[in-house]
């Protein structure tokens, strides 16, 4: 099992390198637990966040707490910190919100799927290729994330794309549980559909390839 040892990363480059260190943290916390980088359950302490990261103690604190309040993490009242581990009726309801939240801003998008736009998803989807036959399976969550939030951005819906990531956020350990589990051959299928019906202009067909695509995996958990 991964300990918070694992959740360490090199300094950050660039503007990133000047941040309050417990926005680093957050942040660095937040990116790791929304890709799948850790399992779900995985029992934290505040002195092992702070050791990952050199830090002292407030900065975990705070970080802790803003994650927290996103549902990254969980704090019981003895104050015992893990990654969420969900039931199935907690993945049943995140999924209902993934297929409400996402073709919605997929349809929002679509006025503005130029031919750029659909060569970049092309590009992103090889990339998500290369992480399958690898499995690996960050890579593939981190890129499969980063192929939807390319659509969603052209939405020009902050305030909708910035619930769909706090349910990726939640759901970032169950999904490497997921794709660490299960035998998958074709994870690229929809996202095929996705491009044709962008392509294509078609509302319909996007809302349903993109409603499938972001259900079909938390099914098998909860079925």
């Amino acid at each position: 099992m991964m300990t918070s040892a694992a959740l360490h990363s090199p300094a950050l480059p660039g503007p990133e390198a000047g941040l309050a260190a417990h926005e680093r943290v957050y942040r660095t916390l937040r990116l790791r637990i929304m890709y799948g980088e850790v399992d779900p359950g995985l029992p934290l302490t505040l002195r092992g966040i702070a050791k990952a990261f050199d830090v002292s103690m407030t900065p975990v604190r705070e970080a802790v707490r803003r994650l927290a309040a996103e549902g990254a993490l969980t704090m019981s009242s003895s104050g015992r910190i893990t990654t969420p581990d969900l039931g199935p009726e907690r993945i049943e309801e995140l999924a209902a919100l993934r297929a409400l939240l996402e073709p919605e801003l997929a349809a929002r998008a679509l006025p503005r799927a130029h031919i750029a736009l659909i060569d970049r998803l092309r590009t992103i989807n090889a990339r998500i290729a290369e992480h399958v036959a690898k499995h690996e399976v960050a890579g593939y969550i981190r890129t499969n994330l980063e192929f939807h939030r390319t659509i969603y951005l052209r939405a020009q819906a902050p305030a909708m794309l910035a619930l769909a990531e706090t349910v990726w956020l939640q759901l970032g350990p169950t999904m490497r549980a997921l794709y660490s589990s299960q035998g998958r051959t074709d994870l690229q299928r929809h996202h095929r559909m996705i491009l044709a019906a962008l392509s294509a202009g078609d509302e319909p067909a996007l809302r349903l390839a993109v409603r499938t695509d972001v259900t079909q995996g938390l099914k098998m958990l909860v079925g």
